[in-house]
């Protein structure tokens, strides 16, 4: 079930025929997903709600060729590994992987470890994996450490083109999103030929949010639907009150085959953060709200490059005019928006540990109040 499944339209663009960040031509997304035990928390047993997503750049054959690149931070409380290079660098040179907050280690080293095989090994002699988290220990046995390099290969081994996955899956699997159900969500938008016909797209890992700020489409669903009516997990988690309403984070990574340069990357990125903003995100003092966007229109040259194995060559590359840039930025901002209300109709009600039930939005529920403001 997604958004358009129940008639919300977000925005006036036009989606990809899958309505994905796999509308990007050459773009695949895998997940794992790890779920077992139920009851009281064992640390080490269980239970376990979590996993993996990974999102690859570039399809077989040139996988391993970098993409320009450009990250934001609207809030800093979470960690994207190897940003300071995509900065430093303007490239992406791998794929982009997103877990909980005390896994990113191993999927890190994992992704090093996945560079060294393939076609090209010898091009892989350092890595600098780019790796995201949100926090998932409201409902899973976090420090347990479930997720292993094995998860990661799997995920990879899983990444495809075509429809995605959506909610409790893969990374998402034990993610909260304004108190309801969350987890991982995507959309995109078709710009139009006089602009380019360039297709962007948005994957987010929502676990971030307190109820009574939640706007879809510009209704107030939060106001609409209280924790009265449909419990908050925080409210169940007496052993966490440190942690309040709304605590977690968010991911967006964006992806476009529209010919970026490395700022104008950074442009796509930022404009991320408008699109939560709409859903009433606020970016709050625990929040790790961190986008990276990456653009496929330029073919670069791998480091090793067979004809110039010193670098120091040169090569042709494209760029689009701030004329059109403006259409970007709106399919990035409707696209970051849709896929969180995505992410937010996936998911179902998941139980986790101790019990602690993070509960579905309701879809009749939302289809009333949405229907009450004219939606």
């Amino acid at each position: 079930m997604r958004a358009r499944d129940l008639g919300i339209r977000i925005g006036r663009g036009t989606p990809g025929p899958n309505n994905a960040i796999t509308d990007v031509a050459g773009v695949r997304v895998g997940h794992t997903t790890i779920v077992h035990g139920d009851g009281a928390l064992v640390v080490g047993d269980g239970p376990v709600r979590t996993g993996v997503t990974v999102v690859v750049p570039r399809g077989p054959g040139v996988a391993r060729e970098p993409v320009y690149a450009g990250c934001h931070r609207l809030n800093g409380n979470g960690e994207l590994t190897g940003l300071e290079w995509v900065r430093e660098s303007g490239m992406l040179t791998g794929p982009v992987a997103i877990t909980n907050t005390h896994s990113v280690g191993v999927v890190r080293d994992a992704l090093v470890a996945a560079s060294l095989t393939g076609d090209h090994p010898s091009q892989a002699w350092w890595s600098l994996p780019v790796v995201g988290e949100t926090y998932d220990g409201l409902l899973n046995d976090i420090n347990g450490f479930h997720v292993t390099a094995e998860h990661l290969h799997a995920a990879l081994a899983a990444a495809a083109d075509g429809p995605v996955a959506e909610g409790a899956v893969g990374g998402g699997t034990g993610m909260v999103c304004h108190e309801f159900k969350g987890g991982i969500g995507t959309a995109s938008r078709v710009v139009d030929a006089a602009a380019g016909g360039w297709t962007v797209g948005a994957l987010v890992q929502a676990n971030y949010g307190r109820r009574d700020w939640l706007r879809i489409d510009g209704v107030r669903v939060g106001e609409a639907i209280p924790t009265s009516e449909v419990p908050s997990p925080y409210d169940q988690a007496s052993r966490m009150r440190s942690l309040p309403p709304g605590s977690g984070s968010i991911i967006v990574v964006v992806a476009t085959d529209a010919p970026l340069l490395p700022h104008q990357c950074e442009r796509l990125a930022q404009r991320a953060g408008l699109g939560i903003a709409r859903m009433g995100g606020t970016g709050g003092h625990t929040s790790g709200d961190l986008f990276i966007a990456f653009a496929t229109g330029n073919h670069l040259p791998l480091d090793a490059d067979d004809d110039d194995p010193s670098g120091l060559g040169t090569y042709p590359v494209r760029a689009v005019g701030d004329g059109a840039i403006d259409r970007l930025f709106d399919a990035v901002i409707e696209s970051t928006e849709e896929a969180i209300v995505n992410a937010l109709v996936a998911a179902e009600t998941v139980v986790g540990r101790d019990g602690i039930t993070a509960h579905a939005l309701p879809h009749d529920r939302l289809r009333e109040v949405m229907a009450a403001h004219g939606r």
